[in-house]
């Protein structure tokens, strides 16, 4: 091993300790963050000492950040993100202001320099988006009315980092440090920061869905993956180039890109990563706490965590109230806004030693990491002791975020078949999440109006995404057999509450469903086969009511025969035979009939085309 490279060594640790330890928190009942903080612990300077670039790692490591904000920013559209602007805006502002303001006057009271007061008050008024967004998500919290108001909390905080970071070089200026920042040179960085905004903007409306849909032509999935993956990180590195959030800079592309048709694939493709950065993310926090400080002034180091976040608890769980959340959901709310945030970390490194020492700057990482790693335990006891009290009163009430994800009908393939299945269910008022796979058609569609996304229903990554596991009816429109089948399969073994209702091509495939215990089975061409042999005899002179009773006793007759050859499909001997008796017995009862019809009506409605020409 000692002339592996460094990186394989690193991934061989970092994966080793998430295997290790991650399963067995879980097992624990302690949760997979909890897990991956004590496999950095673990294997950091503290621990094992495996791995000593630790700031190396939690830059990288924030990307997983960086594509947790682009996949939220998925599911808000532009107007319903403008819906939010108030909450956003009026609800976030109340958080980092009451909290800065009441953090920053217990610093001031407890002797700092107001400067330092200042900048810890700031830092240590954000919040974990991380840690937040995965609990909510973990616990299905985001539709509800606690999720509403924590994720516009949590976005408002990623604004309010531009300003504090912006900030701090006017502070250092207050000491001295002989640095000068002109009018111009902010005129510049203001230009250069809405230029940057303005491009990803217009790109994203302009540029980017062109070269999806190109991307997509091409019928490779790991180039449409890589090019996901291409694209969040050109925005991060933009915003990244004029000194904004990284993050916030990812979401604002994913919201351009949540009306697009390829929204669907974007989550599907760039989720596995967000996991794994993310939980790489959590191993370098559990890194980055520096125990040397902790162990140098434990005391102060408690009083810190617990003061900061008891302060921030008793601020958020009054804007609670104030905000009428209910009851129930107030304690996991307050919690989760109450520990510090990865933000922190930018912040305080930010800061420089002109504004924060580095002695402080440490003390208050290491702060920030210990309430991250405090709070996912604390959440755990919560859970255990002070929620059951909580739900004693009234259900939980549901304010839905995106109707999209809340569709009762999920319908897989988008061709002649399904859109015709679709403009009636729309019609008649219904919601409806589509996926295909044919960037022309979803295009032309979109253009029509209706709301179909890029992707392949085949993979259970994106059928779960779709909202599968909420939906009440699946409808398997594809045209391919073989992926008709797979998706069936998917929806029985991991969807078993959706009712399935299935296009077969022919019977075979109508054979291979009814295996499957698919109920609601419909051959695409029968009835409408039916139905142009019904035109035929009227067209030939028949009466219509004659002309549909023929096709009737057909149809009756067919499916009876159907299902009798049906146990027999796999035997073909058995199932040539049965089935030329079948239609034996059928032709035979046709014969009687035209007899009759024959006698009561003294024509042959077989040679009445010949007679009229005659």
């Amino acid at each position: 091993m000692e002339h592996a490279p460094g990186w394989l060594i690193n991934s061989l640790i970092y994966l080793g300790a998430a295997v290790l330890v991650v399963p067995l928190s879980k097992a624990l009942g302690l949760g997979a963050i909890i897990g991956y903080l004590a496999a950095g612990i673990f294997i950091g300077p503290w621990g094992l000492g495996l791995v000593s670039n630790v700031v190396d790692i939690l830059h990288f490591a924030e990307f997983g950040v960086v594509l947790m904000l682009f996949l939220v920013g998925l599911e808000l559209e532009p107007k319903r993100l403008w819906s939010l602007r108030r909450p956003i805006f009026g609800w976030g502002s109340a958080q980092v202001l009451a909290c800065a303001v009441v953090l920053f006057l217990a610093g001031w009271a407890a002797g700092a320099s107001w400067r330092v007061a200042l900048v810890a008050a700031l830092g240590l008024a954000l919040s974990s988006t991380a840690i937040a967004l995965q609990v909510l998500g973990e616990r299905n919290l985001l539709p509800t009315a606690s999720g509403q108001a924590g994720f516009s909390i949590l976005l408002f905080q990623d604004v309010a980092a531009i300003p504090i970071l912006a900030l701090l070089p006017l502070l250092a200026v207050g000491s001295d440090t002989g640095v000068a920042i002109t009018g111009t040179d902010r005129a510049l960085e203001g230009l250069k920061i809405v230029a940057v905004i303005g491009g990803i903007v217009l790109g994203g409306r302009l540029a980017v869905r062109p070269i999806l849909r190109w991307i997509a032509r091409s019928n490779t999935p790991e180039i449409f993956t890589a090019a996901s993956l291409l694209l969040v990180v050109a925005i991060a590195a933009l915003m990244q180039f004029v000194g904004l959030s990284m993050a916030l800079g990812a979401f604002l592309a994913g919201v351009l890109l949540a009306e697009s048709e390829y929204r669907r694939e974007l989550e599907t493709d760039i989720e596995p990563f967000k996991g794994l950065l993310l939980g790489l993310f959590f191993i370098a926090v559990g890194m980055s706490i520096d125990f040397g400080v902790l162990i140098a002034q434990p005391g102060l180091m408690a009083l810190v965590v617990i003061g900061f976040m008891l302060f921030k608890f008793v601020v958020i769980y009054t804007l609670a109230k104030l905000l009428g959340l209910p009851y129930q959901e107030r304690p996991v709310f307050t919690l989760l806004l109450a520990q510090g945030g990865e933000f922190a970390f930018v912040v305080f490194q930010a800061a420089g030693p002109n504004v924060l020492p580095p002695g402080v700057a440490s003390f208050l990482v290491g702060a920030v990491a210990l309430s991250m790693l405090v709070s996912p335990l604390l959440l755990v006891a919560l859970d255990k002791w002070v929620l059951p009290r909580y739900s004693a009163g009234s259900p939980v009430s549901m304010d839905e975020i995106s109707e999209q994800q809340d569709a009762k009908v999920l319908i897989c393939g988008f061709g002649r078949y399904g859109q015709i299945l679709g403009r009636m269910l729309s019609a008649q008022g219904l919601t409806l999440t589509v996926l295909d796979h044919d960037p022309d058609t979803i295009e032309s569609l979109r253009e029509l109006g209706f709301r179909v996304f890029y992707g392949d229903a085949t993979r259970l990554d994106l059928l779960r995404t779709a909202g599968a596991a909420t939906a009440r009816v699946l409808v398997v429109a594809v045209d391919d057999i073989e992926q008709s089948l797979t998706i069936v399969d998917l929806a029985r073994e991991h969807f078993p509450n959706a009712r399935i209702v299935a296009r077969a091509r022919n019977v075979g495939h109508l054979f291979q469903l009814l295996d499957r215990g698919v109920e609601s089975i419909e051959r695409e061409l029968f009835e409408s086969s039916l139905r142009s042999a019904r035109s035929v005899l009227e067209g030939l002179g028949w009466p219509a009511h004659e002309a549909r009773e023929a096709a009737m006793r057909f149809r009756r007759r067919n499916i009876q025969l159907m299902y009798e050859i049906y146990p027999h499909y796999k035997d073909r001997a058995k199932l040539i035979a049965v089935s030329k008796e079948g239609r034996q017995q059928f032709q035979e009862q046709l014969a009687r009939e035209r007899e009759e019809r024959k006698k009561r009506s003294g024509r042959d409605w077989d040679l009445l085309e010949e007679d009229e020409r005659a």
